[in-house]
């Protein structure tokens, strides 16, 4: 009985222990979670305090002028009155604010903002971003919200019946294919106009990075391997969206060609694949356009943080190039706000309480000087004056979704690329289609990440065809839906920052060959697609990405082998972000569509090609390599594929030793220089599987009467474009400079200017001129550290792509002031 007892009372003091100890962890945990939820709330994510924006401003009128006396002194300032020129009205304004309330502007309200959960009562549902206000001189709060390919910004909101979707445009590469600077400044001004409408006062974007490599995961959101196509593109679609009234911020400045351990990864490179490669669209874009704001990047270059080199944001950008907006940091780049601001970096987004104490106490020890302080607020006062947030300009919420919807299919059409065509294309849109493959049914609109959209709706490649009058093959499809339905979890795509670190993948249908057998016999022609998604946070792999899969391989031989056998086509169409492997498939199917992303029209897009409703036109930005390691850069560039850790983005950046740093991960050497996508297959004399600028069309057309001129330091040049076919089209001419004989290690050839005819039809020809200011035939010395030109003879070349040479010209001069034809 005792040892029952006994036994009795150890148990209840174990037990008891056991509770305590429990109770203490789970209590300790709800303490260091709301400890934890604290910090972050007090540091990160809203930290604005008595910053709240004044809203109850006064309007009054003196002299028959009306103003909103934003200060409340019932007196007319000047930086109040819309009539003065800028400049005056941003130094008045200036004069009168406190040294902390410059030092407030010059970082964003925190990551409330960024994560699209700012809850004040002015806020934007989903702007990533804000320019803080100053309630005691009534400055509003600018809104920023990302949008590559269109806004993204929260399209439901509580207690509200209606809705605020944002266009899916087609993405970047895509654009960038159509060769079409005025289409893509139609697009610009649609994206433009949604921001106006929505209230936002800067769009995110456009990206100008360089397709270095096309494992990079965000390639989607830049437009070419060539900086001046990518330099034109940007200039196009900037000058578009602010025609609006509403600013743009060209990203990521600069170098920023892998997603991989992007906030600390060290660029390693030379001045002159700098100067010439790298930097030099985002020099065409400042010239150009003039863009509101300019986005320095996460990584550092040679050593230093982009967002903290005085010599890119200050004695490039501003001095050499004439910028004159402002320069804000990537979310959480750089490392050392004092140092940032010092470099010319003008607002920290999205802004921590750290960055804001340590700007003041760096002012107070006299890290930093009022004189530089007051340099960055000026430029960030130049664009609150100049928003139409200070011009008080009501918004609609009503953007004209409808018209964008038209504009986005008309650009998606033009930039797809006919890669192949064999007597296939275009379609009669009675027939029987085997659609074949998960994303001709789950088509993708676009690239993951901050380049996402939240668009009404997606149109599929199966959508797509029925509107054009296809009929879809009933038993591919229904071997589709059991497909998914077997794996609905696989299905469920994830949204916002889930979709960045989780991408969408679902898994590929498998047929057997009596399944393609009967598809075959039902089915007049097979159209297959293969979908490729990537995005922010991640780069992609060689295996079962660049590379088809075994599934996909099959696929497509299997499918081509049963239609084939019964007499009938197929069609390959590449719903894809960035380049894949052809070479070893191509000549299997009787036709290739490089749809890419086309938005939210896509379906109809690609079904306006296929039906011949739109004579292609597209060519190439980019090279589409035999191998993936024919890119030189691939020697140095991560292969892995590993996705960022959120934490990085907002972690702490400590150097680690030299020792312990891994290369491409911690840094990456740029030893190929200057020989990146055509310029290095040109150089290396390497086959490649399509060319840059390569494209196809229903039609042919003929060049001839190529003629030049020089004068006054800028070469002019003509030629006839004939539509020698029976369809009317399209063609994109393009011009590359060549120094035969050069005693400089330069490229073979250089792309220097492009122009895009009209619709021409049958028989019809257009002469298509175009210009070639002769500084931009100068190579970067980098022993001078400046651009110096080559004196001799340059060869002018006139091509359908850049292996498809059709005429040529030659000009030869001795220095840019000293030219003879």
């Amino acid at each position: 009985m005792c040892r029952v007892d006994t036994n009795y009372a150890l148990m209840k003091k174990f037990f008891k222990i056991t509770l305590i100890v429990l109770g203490s962890i789970i209590g300790l945990l709800l303490i260091t979670g709301f400890g934890g939820w604290m910090f972050l709330k007090a540091k990160f994510l809203n930290f604005e305090g008595e910053y709240a924006e004044n809203k109850a401003i006064e309007t009054l009128t003196i002299e028959d002028y009306s103003f909103m006396d934003r200060n409340g002194n019932g007196n007319l300032d000047v930086y109040e009155d819309d009539r003065k020129p800028t400049a005056e009205r941003v130094e008045d304004l200036l004069s009168q604010m406190t040294i902390e309330e410059k030092i407030h502007l010059l970082k964003g309200s925190g990551l409330a903002s960024a994560m699209g959960s700012d809850d004040s009562e002015t806020s934007i549902a989903g702007a990533v971003g804000t320019i803080v206000p100053t309630p005691r001189l009534g400055i509003p709060t600018i809104y920023l919200s990302d949008g590559p390919a269109g806004l993204r910004i929260e399209p439901t909101r509580e207690d509200e019946d209606r809705t605020y979707y944002s266009t899916a445009f087609p993405i970047e590469t895509l654009l960038a294919s159509t060769w079409n600077t005025e289409l893509v400044n139609e697009v610009g001004k649609a994206m433009g106009n949604e921001a106006k409408e929505y209230g936002l006062d800067v769009v995110l974007g456009p990206g100008a990075n360089i397709h270095r490599n096309p494992l990079c995961g965000r390639n989607f959101e830049y437009y070419s391997e060539d900086p001046l196509l990518t330099g034109k593109m940007g200039a196009a679609m900037v000058n578009g969206i602010e025609s609006n009234g509403v600013g743009s911020s060209v990203k990521h400045f600069v170098a920023n060609n892998q997603e991989t351990n992007r906030n600390f990864n060290d660029v390693i490179v030379s001045e002159r694949a700098m100067r010439e490669i790298y930097l030099k669209g985002f020099e065409i874009i400042t010239k150009e356009s003039q863009p509101w704001t300019i986005m320095s990047s996460y990584n550092k270059v040679n050593g230093t943080y982009t967002p903290e080199s005085k010599y890119l944001l200050t004695d490039v950008l501003r001095d050499d190039w004439g910028f004159e907006g402002l320069v804000m940091s990537d979310w959480f780049g750089g490392n050392d706000a004092v140092a940032m601001v010092n470099a010319g970096n003008d607002l920290l987004e999205p802004g921590t309480k750290y960055q804001w104490d340590a700007l003041i106490e760096g002012y107070e020890n006299g890290k930093i000087s009022e004189t530089t302080i007051d340099q960055s607020v000026r430029r960030i006062l130049k664009l609150v004056i100049e928003s139409r947030k200070m011009k008080n300009t009501p918004y609609g919420n009503n953007p004209d979704l409808e018209a964008h919807a038209r504009t986005t299919r008309q650009s998606a059409s033009e930039g797809m690329v006919l890669l192949k065509n064999e007597n296939t294309l275009p379609l009669s849109n009675n027939r029987n289609v085997a659609l074949l493959g998960v994303t001709s049914y789950d088509f993708i609109a676009g690239g993951t990440g901050s380049g996402d959209v939240n668009e009404a709706y997606t149109v599929s490649l199966e959508e797509g065809l029925t509107n054009a009058g296809f009929t879809i093959n009933e038993t591919a499809r229904e071997i589709y839906e059991a497909h998914k339905s077997a794996r609905e979890e696989e299905f469920v795509k994830p949204e916002g920052m889930n979709a960045m670190f989780n991408p969408y993948n679902p898994p590929q249908v498998i047929y057997s060959p009596e399944q393609l057998s009967t598809i075959a016999s039902e089915a007049d022609l097979a159209i297959i697609t293969i979908g490729r998604n990537s995005g922010e946070g991640g780069d992609r792999k060689e295996k079962d990405d660049f590379l088809l899969t075994t599934t996909e391989q099959e696929m497509i031989s299997n499918t081509c082998e049963a239609f084939h056998q019964a007499g009938k086509k197929v069609v390959v169409v590449m719903n894809i972000g960035g380049v894949i492997e052809t070479a070893s498939w191509k000549e299997q199917p009787d036709a290739i569509l490089l749809a890419w992303q086309g938005g939210q029209e896509g379906g109809n897009s690609v079904a306006d090609i296929l039906s011949g409703k739109i004579n292609p036109s597209g060519k190439l930005p980019m090279t589409f390599p035999v191998h993936l390691n024919d890119h030189v850069s691939n020697a140095n560039f991560p292969q892995d594929g590993k996705p960022m850790n959120m934490f990085d983005m907002i972690g702490g950046k400590e150097e680690k030793p030299d020792a312990e740093k891994v290369r491409n991960i911690d840094y990456t050497e740029y030893e190929e220089g200057i020989y990146v996508g055509y310029r290095h297959f040109d150089k290396a004399g390497l086959d490649v599987s399509y060319p840059f600028g390569y494209g196809l069309s229903y039609s042919s057309f003929e060049y001839s009467d190529i003629a030049m001129n020089v004068s006054e330091d800028t070469i002019r040049i003509s030629l006839s474009v004939i539509n020698t076919g029976e369809i009317p089209g399209k063609e994109v001419v393009q011009f590359y400079s060549a120094k035969p004989g050069s005693e400089i290690d330069r490229p073979e050839q250089e792309l220097r200017a492009f122009a895009k005819t009209g619709i021409l039809g049958p028989g019809e020809a257009e002469e298509v001129q175009v210009t070639i200011p002769v500084v931009s035939l100068t190579y970067w010395d980098e022993a001078a550290h400046d651009w110096a030109l080559e004196p001799g003879v340059y060869e002018i070349r006139a091509g359908a792509s850049s292996r498809d040479i059709r005429g040529k010209q030659e000009v030869e001069f001795n220095s840019i002031s000293t030219i003879r034809p």
